[in-house]
Protein backbone atom coordinates (compact mmCIF):
# COMPACT_ATOMS: atom_id res chain seq x y z
CA UNK A 1 0.00 0.00 0.00
CA UNK A 2 1.55 3.05 -1.02
CA UNK A 3 1.73 6.05 1.56
CA UNK A 4 -0.63 8.29 -0.25
CA UNK A 5 -3.31 5.11 -0.10
CA UNK A 6 -2.63 5.03 4.11
CA UNK A 7 -3.37 8.69 4.17
CA UNK A 8 -6.63 9.08 2.35
CA UNK A 9 -7.56 5.69 4.18
CA UNK A 10 -7.53 3.49 1.37
CA UNK A 11 -7.30 -0.17 2.40
CA UNK A 12 -6.95 -3.33 1.17
CA UNK A 13 -9.36 -5.83 2.12
CA UNK A 14 -7.49 -7.62 4.35
CA UNK A 15 -7.02 -4.09 6.45
CA UNK A 16 -10.08 -2.72 8.46
CA UNK A 17 -11.25 0.41 7.12
CA UNK A 18 -9.55 3.87 8.73
CA UNK A 19 -9.80 7.41 9.31
CA UNK A 20 -7.54 10.29 8.65
CA UNK A 21 -7.24 12.99 11.84
CA UNK A 22 -5.49 15.89 11.15
CA UNK A 23 -3.81 18.73 13.50
CA UNK A 24 -4.57 21.61 11.69
CA UNK A 25 -2.00 23.84 13.67
CA UNK A 26 0.98 21.58 13.12
CA UNK A 27 -0.56 20.00 9.96
CA UNK A 28 0.34 16.37 11.33
CA UNK A 29 -1.73 13.46 9.89
CA UNK A 30 -2.58 10.40 12.17
CA UNK A 31 -4.29 7.59 10.05
CA UNK A 32 -6.50 5.90 12.93
CA UNK A 33 -8.34 2.03 12.61
CA UNK A 34 -12.00 2.48 13.12
CA UNK A 35 -13.73 1.18 16.27
CA UNK A 36 -16.18 -2.13 15.61
CA UNK A 37 -18.94 0.84 16.73
CA UNK A 38 -17.66 3.21 13.28
CA UNK A 39 -17.87 0.46 10.81
CA UNK A 40 -21.18 -0.73 12.40
CA UNK A 41 -22.59 2.59 11.92
CA UNK A 42 -21.34 3.06 8.81
CA UNK A 43 -22.65 0.12 7.65
CA UNK A 44 -25.80 0.89 9.16
CA UNK A 45 -25.75 4.27 7.62
CA UNK A 46 -24.99 2.90 3.79
CA UNK A 47 -27.77 0.34 4.36
CA UNK A 48 -30.58 3.28 5.28
CA UNK A 49 -28.93 5.42 2.28
CA UNK A 50 -29.47 1.98 -0.52
CA UNK A 51 -33.22 1.98 1.08
CA UNK A 52 -33.89 5.46 0.61
CA UNK A 53 -32.81 5.17 -2.84
CA UNK A 54 -34.57 2.48 -3.57
CA UNK A 55 -37.56 3.73 -2.54
CA UNK A 56 -37.00 6.99 -4.39
CA UNK A 57 -36.42 5.05 -7.53
CA UNK A 58 -39.87 3.12 -6.69
CA UNK A 59 -41.70 6.44 -6.39
CA UNK A 60 -40.33 7.73 -9.39
CA UNK A 61 -41.42 4.91 -11.48
CA UNK A 62 -45.20 4.49 -9.84
CA UNK A 63 -45.60 8.37 -11.05
CA UNK A 64 -43.94 7.68 -14.31
CA UNK A 65 -46.34 4.43 -14.43
CA UNK A 66 -49.32 6.98 -13.76
CA UNK A 67 -48.34 9.25 -16.39
CA UNK A 68 -47.65 6.63 -18.50
CA UNK A 69 -51.62 5.22 -18.21
CA UNK A 70 -53.34 8.53 -18.35
CA UNK A 71 -52.05 9.79 -21.25
CA UNK A 72 -52.88 6.80 -22.70
CA UNK A 73 -56.30 6.66 -20.91
CA UNK A 74 -56.54 10.53 -22.75
CA UNK A 75 -55.56 9.04 -25.73
CA UNK A 76 -53.05 11.70 -26.49
CA UNK A 77 -48.94 12.20 -26.30
CA UNK A 78 -46.47 13.46 -24.26
CA UNK A 79 -45.67 16.36 -26.51
CA UNK A 80 -49.73 16.71 -26.95
CA UNK A 81 -50.33 16.80 -23.22
CA UNK A 82 -47.68 19.41 -22.71
CA UNK A 83 -49.36 21.94 -25.37
CA UNK A 84 -52.65 21.54 -23.71
CA UNK A 85 -50.77 22.52 -20.15
CA UNK A 86 -48.80 25.51 -21.97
Amino acid sequence: MSILDKLLGRNTMSERPTRVEVNCETGEQTVIELTDAEIAEMEAAAAAYAEEQAAAEAEAAAKEAAKADLLAKLGITADEAKLLLS
